[in-house]
C-alpha cells in the first residue's frame, strides 16, 4: 500500500477499530491453548467480539496454525487488516543460541548478527512478523536475573551489538523473504534498579542517563528497528510506560524513533499499582498520552479509551498517530499484499534445526565461552587420554543448556556432553558419574519446587564420583546455575552455585589436583573459591542447542576459547553493582596502599575479581608499548595509535585487542577508561601484526556541565591490552 491508502484506510476505521489495532492479547482468547505464557494474566478480560477487533497476537508459533489464525482474523475484522504476531525470539528461535550475554563475550558483533538472521529465518517461517530483542539495558548489577539477555556493562559494546542484532532480523527490508521485525527495549535503563531487584525502582542522574544508559538503544535506533518496548521500572520516579518526556522528548524527539512503541506485559495496567494512576481510565490516558501505541496483555486501551475519547479527556488525534505507525508497520511488512508473509510448514521443515543452523550455533558458543584459568596449561586436553579422564556434575548429561527465554519445542534436539564427549573420542571410554543434582530435591528455585536428589542419594553420588576421581588422570566437573535462576523475576542476593555442587567440587580437588571446573551460568558468580580449588575455569554461561559439541571441541584442543567477559566479576555479592568505567574519587586508592580512609572496603579488595574484557586463550600474547603518530590532536584531525602484537605461544591463537580511552580532567568528572575500540586478531606461532586504532573527536565527547554534549581540551590517556586493566599506554592532548 501507498502511504495515501494507508491514511484512507485510517480515515475510514471507526474509533473501535482503531483502538483494536492497539491491542495485543496471547492466542489463548482467540482459543489456542498452545500458547507460551510469559507475565501474569492480570484482570484481562475480553468477549468474543471484542477479540475480533485486536490488532496483534504474542505468544504462539507455527506456520499452518497462524494462517489459519490469519484468516479468522481477516475475516472478523471489519476492514479485513492483518494481524501481526510477534514472540520473545531473543537467542534463537528453535536453534538456540548462546544467551545474548555470553554473545557479548565474544566482542564479535557478526556473530550477534548471524544468529539474529537464523533465528529470524526460522521464526518467520513458522509465521511470526516480530521478536522482542535485543535487551539493550546496560547491565552492571550480576545480582539482576535479566542481565542474560544484555550484551554487558558497556555502552559502547552494547551499541555495537545493537546494531548488529536489528541488522541481522530486518535486513534491508522487512518485506524479504526471512525477515522480522525486531524491537529495542526496554526503554529505559530497566537494567539498574535499586539491589539488583526486578521490576524495582532506578534512580539515575540526567547526565549518567544520557551519557551510558541511552547510547545501546541509540544503536538499535540508528539501524531503524521498527519497534520499541517501555521498561516495567519508573526512572526517577515515573514509570516509563507514563513518562511523556523519555517516549516523546527523548526517544522519539531527540533520538529519532519512528516505529512502533508497545508497553511491556500488562505494563499499562501497572501504572495503578505503581501509584501514578488511579484506576484504568487514567492509565490509558497516561499511557497514550506518554506515546504508548500498542497496550500488551491488558484490557487498559480496549475498555477505557473509547470513553475517554468521547468524553473529551484525550485528543482523538493521538489514537490516529498510534494507529498509522502500527499501520505502517504492517505494510512495511507487506502484510496487506500477503498476510500469511513467510509462514511455510514446508519451510519449518527445512530450516528448523538444520544442520548449517546447528553448525552456526556451535561455532558461536565457542567464541563465547571464557577462559578463567588455566594453571600449568592442563587444557586443552589430549583425546589420547581420554581414558584417564572422569566427567561429572550435573551438567555432564543434561540437556538443559539453553538459558532463560529460550522456548525449544523439545531438549531432545540438544545433545548433552556426555554423548558429544563419546563420540569425539570413539574406541576410548571416559568416567561419567552423576556426582550430584543441581538442588536437593524439595528446594525452591524462582517459583517451583526442584526435583533432585535427597541428602541420602546425594552423599552416595558424591563418595561415588570421589572414589572415580582418585583414579583418574583428570576431572572435568559440569556445574552452574539452573536456566530458572537467570531471567525476568530471577533476582539473587547470591551469586553462588549450590552448596551440594560447592560440596562435590571441595571433595573431589581433596583427591585429584588436576580438576578442570565449566561453569554454566546466566550471570557473572562468585568464583574466588571455584577457581582456587580448580585447575582450569572455563565459564560456557548458557550456550545453546550445540553447547555440549561446543564444550567439547574446546576441551579437547579442536576449537580455543577466544571468549572475553563483558560484564565483571566479583570477589562477592556485595560489591554489586560493578564495572570496569568507574571514577576515581578523590581519594584514590592502589591495591598497595592501606584501606583506611580511601575509596574501597575494609574487608575485601573492591576492585573486581576479573574485569571487563578479561579472558585466557591457550596461547600467549605480548603486546608492544603504545606509540601515537601524533601527541596532539585537533577537532579536525585524528591520530592513529598503534601496537605490535605477537603471539609467543606454541599453536595458533586469537586475540581480542581492546583500546580504551580515558580524559584525565573536564568540567565533570570522567571514567579512569572507556573501550572506544577492539579488533579480534588470529595469529600463528611467532607472528607479529601491528594493530591501529584510530582515535577521532568525537569519541572524546561526553555530557558536559552544562548539559550539552561535545569535548573539551586537555590530556587523554589511550590505553591498547588484553582486558579493562591494562596499563599499556601513552597519552595525548586535544587542542
Amino acid at each position: 500500500m501507498e502511504r495515501e491508502q494507508l491514511q484512507a484506510l485510517l480515515a475510514d476505521m471507526s474509533l473501535e477499530e482503531k483502538i483494536g489495532q492497539m491491542v495485543q492479547l496471547n492466542a489463548s482468547f482467540l482459543g489456542n491453548n498452545d500458547t507460551l505464557i510469559t507475565g501474569p494474566m492480570g484482570t484481562v478480560s475480553v468477549d468474543a467480539d471484542e477479540v475480533k477487533l485486536c490488532g496483534t497476537i504474542l505468544g504462539t508459533a507455527g506456520a499452518d496454525k497462524l494462517k489459519e489464525l490469519q484468516k479468522q482474523a481477516m475475516e472478523g475484522q471489519p476492514h479485513h487488516i492483518p494481524m501481526l504476531f510477534m514472540m520473545d525470539v531473543i537467542n534463537g528461535f528453535q536453534t538456540i543460541f548462546p544467551i545474548p550475554l555470553a554473545q557479548g563475550c565474544s566482542f564479535e558483533p557478526e556473530l550477534a548478527k548471524q544468529g539474529a538472521q537464523i533465528a529470524a529465518k526460522e521464526a518467520a517461517a513458522a509465521g511470526l512478523h516480530v521478536t522482542f530483542t535485543p535487551m539493550l539495558d546496560l547491565t552492571r548489577d550480576a545480582r539482576w536475573g535479566r542481565v542474560m539477555e544484555s550484551p554487558g556493562e558497556d555502552p559502547y559494546l552494547n551499541s555495537c551489538f545493537a546494531k548488529a542484532m536489528v541488522e541481522g532480523f530486518q535486513g534491508s527490508s522487512l518485506s524479504e523473504k526471512g525477515r522480522i521485525s525486531a524491537c529495542l527495549k526496554h526503554f529505559a535503563a530497566y537494567g539498574y534498579p535499586e539491589g539488583g531487584r526486578e521490576y524495582d525502582n532506578v534512580e539515575l542522574s540526567e547526565r549518567t542517563f544520557r551519557q551510558d544508559y541511552l547510547t545501546g538503544y541509540q544503536g538499535a535506533v540508528d539501524a531503524n528497528c521498527r519497534m520499541a518496548m517501555t521498561s516495567f521500572n519508573s526512572l526517577n520516579r515515573v514509570p516509563s510506560t507514563a513518562n511523556r518526556w523519555l517516549m516523546r522528548d527523548v526517544l522519539r524527539g531527540e533520538m529519532g524513533f519512528d516505529g512502533v512503541l508497545i508497553s511491556d506485559y500488562a505494563a499499562v495496567e501497572e501504572l495503578i499499582p505503581h501509584g501514578i494512576a488511579a484506576d484504568k481510565r487514567e492509565a490509558a490516558k497516561l499511557a497514550l498520552e506518554a506515546g504508548v501505541d500498542i497496550d500488551m496483555m491488558s484490557d487498559v486501551y480496549l475498555h477505557y479509551l473509547k470513553d475517554a475519547v468521547e468524553a473529551k479527556e484525550v485528543d482523538e488525534a493521538l489514537i490516529d498517530e498510534a494507529v498509522m505507525r502500527i499501520l505502517t508497520l504492517k505494510n512495511d511488512l507487506g502484510l496487506f499484499e500477503n498476510p500469511d508473509k513467510d509462514a511455510s510448514a514446508e519451510d519449518e521443515k527445512a530450516l528448523i534445526l538444520c544442520d548449517a543452523h546447528r553448525q552456526a550455533a556451535c561455532e558461536a558458543a565457542v567464541k563465547t565461552f571464557v577462559l578463567l584459568k588455566n594453571e600449568a596449561q592442563i587444557l586443552p586436553l589430549a583425546k589420547e587420554e581420554a581414558d584417564g579422564l572422569l566427567v561429572s556434575g550435573p551438567y555432564a548429561d543434561s540437556r538443559l543448556l539453553c538459558g532463560s527465554w529460550s522456548f525449544p519445542s523439545t531438549y531432545d534436539n540438544i545433545p548433552t556432553i556426555r554423548e558429544r564427549m563419546t563420540e569425539a573420542v570413539s574406541g576410548q571410554k571416559i568416567t561419567f558419574t552423576e556426582g550430584c543434582s543441581l538442588f536437593y530435591d524439595g528446594e525452591i528455585v524462582k517459583d517451583h519446587t526442584m526435583e533432585g536428589m535427597n541428602p541420602e542419594q546425594m552423599e552416595a553420588a558424591i563418595a561415588e564420583t570421589v572414589e572415580a576421581a582418585k583414579k583418574a588422570k583428570n576431572v572435568v566437573l559440569c556445574l552452574g546455575e539452573y536456566y530458572t535462576q537467570t531471567g525476568e523475576g530471577s533476582s539473587r542476593t547470591s551469586l553462588q552455585i549450590s552448596q551440594n555442587q560447592m560440596e562435590l567440587l571441595r571433595r573431589v580437588s581433596e583427591v585429584n589436583e588436576n580438576v578442570i571446573t565449566v561453569i554454566f551460568s546466566g550471570r557473572p558468580l562468585e568464583m574466588t573459591e571455584i577457581e582456587a580449588l580448580s585447575k582450569a575455569v572455563l565459564y560456557v554461561w548458557m550456550p545453546g542447542t550445540e553447547g555440549a559439541k561446543a564444550i567439547t571441541d574446546v576441551l579437547f584442543g579442536e576449537k580455543e576459547p577466544t571468549g572475553r567477559l563483558s560484564m565483571s566479576f566479583p570477589h562477592r555479592a556485595a560489591q554489586e553493582p560493578l564495572y570496569y568505567s568507574r571514577f576515581q574519587g578523590g581519594r584514590p586508592r592502589t591495591p598497595q596502599e592501606p584501606r583506611g580512609f580511601r575509596i574501597g572496603y575494609i574487608d575485601i579488595e573492591y576492585r573486581p575479581y576479573h574485569s571487563f574484557g578479561y579472558g585466557l586463550s591457550y596461547s600467549t600474547f605480548n603486546y608492544s608499548p603504545v606509540s601515537l603518530d601524533s601527541s596532539e590532536m585537533t577537532a579536525n584531525s585524528r591520530i592513529t595509535a598503534k601496537v605490535t602484537l605477537t603471539n609467543t605461544g606454541n599453536r595458533r591463537a586469537t586475540e581480542t585487542v581492546q583500546m580504551y580511552l580515558r580524559d584525565v580532567s573536564g568540567s565533570v568528572i570522567r571514567p579512569m577508561r572507556e573501550l572506544k575500540g577492539f579488533e579480534k586478531v588470529t595469529l600463528d606461532p611467532g607472528e607479529s601484526r601491528d594493530i591501529s586504532f584510530v582515535i577521532e573527536e568525537p569519541m572524546l565527547r561526553f555530557v558536559r556541565m552544562d548539559m550539552s554534549v561535545g569535548s573539551e581540551p586537555g590530556r587523554f590517556e589511550v590505553f591498547i591490552g588484553a582486558d579493562s586493566t591494562t596499563e599499556n599506554g601513552t597519552a595525548f592532548v586535544l587542542k
